[in-house]
């Protein structure tokens, strides 16, 4: 994600200010009230459909906008659309739109456009797939309303249309909308609080936003990512700073106003700056240690069990540079700890402790014999890097032979997608960490599928995870869904489609001076003053 210093990191505010005020066109600047920030990458991709990297959610939200959202209290509430209706027999659900509502080409939105943004979304989407599957007609009946026609209850139709994170159900023209879902957009009018100024952007250094003045906000105050989301600046400014060190320098100088992703052992002295606050999300990120199901020695289910036993959450945490109060102690929960999906049931794994023995003897019964194990060790970013290290360590504890290979995260993801076997340029075991909002539920946590080829790297193939999946998105009884809810939590400790190597915090940093930044683990830019 990392790949070019920016040089405005190197220049003090002062400094900077001179350089816009001869900056001849751009010299308007000084007038305006603008927000820079760092972002926790490099913008590459546009399309925050076919591609569900969070650099590039985060572009999303700042230029479209969603049928539904989620408050800061987890609750699904209308955004785009004014009202709604169920059929009696739970079939039928019928949307109508606000009045008002513009593309920022100034065009009315019109319920075409919802329809066609709607199916483009649920041919990429996880989530969108299950909506998809159940899913009899969804049609436009008139300007303002649209229809979706269901072949069975489905107890998720809000939840899918507001789907907090990746990928989310952005709304786009209908000409846009019908770009085929595997091939990225080229032309980025939303509906939402800013626009972006392809003219301005410097991929590797620089993304800008300004003011939609066609934005038609809620009335609602701004709650999480629902609310009215009402525009108070004049522009927003990512510049990317690959170097932590540089980056916290440009943040600590006041050069920047907000600081996105810090690594965690900057966290300490950032909470002694009395210039600056943290912003931690309700419930954190879940860091995740994938096998590859496909070759041996995990594609045995007692061997990827052996990994459950291999890791102990704090060393990893630690090793990561968390404080111990942005870590959650020995979290069983693979849907979180602190949200409402939130079990222990089968975790005793985790709940055990570590216990290299254990791991060692699944290992034996799983029919080890010395294969090697490729690791994908990054160099950056430092949650990954240090995970990976860290799984290096143990397992060599645990007698496997292995191969750890260092790359940048670039490469890793580009490697990450090869089936090749661990000899002829695959690999065994990645690391990564997703959001809460990514987790917090059987059908929006993507690494918990058994889809095989269908699935993401890793490619587990399990039936009855699918199945149990499905039929926890069809109940819509809260008590039945959390019993299912166990039943898959279960399925996964036996099956283990990744290893949860701890829950944390990863706070958002932001200079004092800024007024109404909403804490949601997500960069948003509406209601903030300076």
């Amino acid at each position: 994600m990392r790949d070019k210093v920016s040089a405005f990191a190197h220049f003090s505010r002062p400094v900077f200010a001179a350089m816009i005020l001869a900056a001849g066109p751009g010299a308007v600047l000084h007038a305006q009230k603008v927000i820079r920030m760092i972002p926790g990458g490099d913008l590459k991709i546009l399309d925050p459909i076919q591609n569900p990297s969070y650099i590039t959610r985060n572009h999303g939200y700042m230029i479209y906008d969603t049928l539904f959202a989620v408050d800061s209290k987890g609750r699904y509430k209308p955004q785009m659309v004014d009202t709604y209706s169920v059929s009696k027999d739970k079939k039928t659900y019928t949307f109508t739109l606000r009045q008002g509502l513009k593309w920022s080409d100034g065009a009315p939105v019109q319920a075409s456009d919802c329809v066609a943004s709607i199916k483009r979304w649920w041919a990429k989407d996880v989530t969108g797939h299950f909506l998809a599957a159940e899913a009899a007609s969804l049609t436009a009946k008139d300007p303002k309303t649209f229809t979706l026609v269901l072949k069975e209850p489905f107890g998720l139709v809000i939840e899918a249309l507001g789907k907090p994170s990746s990928n989310v159900p952005f709304m786009m023209p209908e000409r846009v909308a019908n770009t085929d879902p595997n091939q990225q957009i080229t032309d980025t009018t939303g509906s939402g609080p800013f626009i972006f100024k392809k003219d301005e952007w410097v991929p590797g250094n620089k993304v800008v936003y300004v003011k939609n003045p066609n934005y038609l906000p809620r009335k609602e105050p701004a709650d999480g990512l629902a609310g009215g989301k009402v525009v108070k600046v004049d522009r927003v400014e990512w510049i990317y700073i690959p170097d932590q060190n540089t980056a916290l320098a440009a943040f600590n100088n006041g050069e920047m106003d907000v600081f996105e992703l810090p690594q965690a052992d900057f966290i300490n002295s950032l909470e002694k700056n009395p210039n600056v606050k943290l912003a931690k999300d309700k419930l954190g990120c879940q860091g995740w240690l994938r096998p590859n199901s496909l070759w041996p020695p995990f594609n045995n289910p007692k061997a990827r069990q052996a990994l459950l036993y291999m890791v102990n959450q704090e060393e990893y945490l630690a090793a990561a540079g968390f404080p111990e109060k942005y870590r959650v102690k020995n979290c069983a929960a693979y849907f979180m700890a602190g949200s409402v999906n939130a079990t222990d049931a089968g975790g005793e794994a985790v709940t055990g402790g570590q216990n290299l023995a254990k791991a060692r003897q699944l290992l034996k019964e799983a029919g080890y014999k010395g294969e090697k194990v490729v690791v994908l060790v990054p160099s950056d970013p430092p949650v990954q890097a240090a995970a990976a290290m860290v799984t290096v360590q143990n397992l060599r504890k645990i007698g496997v032979n292995v191969d750890a290979q260092a790359m940048d995260w670039s490469t890793l993801l580009g490697r990450r997608a090869k089936k090749d076997s661990p000899d002829h340029g695959g690999w065994s075991i990645f690391h990564t960490y997703s959001v809460g909002f990514d987790v917090m539920s059987p059908v929006v946590n993507s690494y918990m599928g058994g889809t095989g080829d269908a699935g993401p790297a890793g490619w587990p193939t399990d039936p009855k995870m699918e199945a149990l999946r499905m039929a926890w998105a069809k109940e819509g009884n809260l008590t039945k869904r959390k019993a299912i809810t166990e039943q898959i939590q279960r399925r996964a400790y036996e099956m283990v489609p990744y290893v949860n190597f701890g829950q944390f915090y990863q706070p958002m940093a932001y200079r004092a001076n800024l007024k109404g930044l909403i804490n949601i683990g997500i960069p948003v830019m509406w209601n903030v003053d300076k």
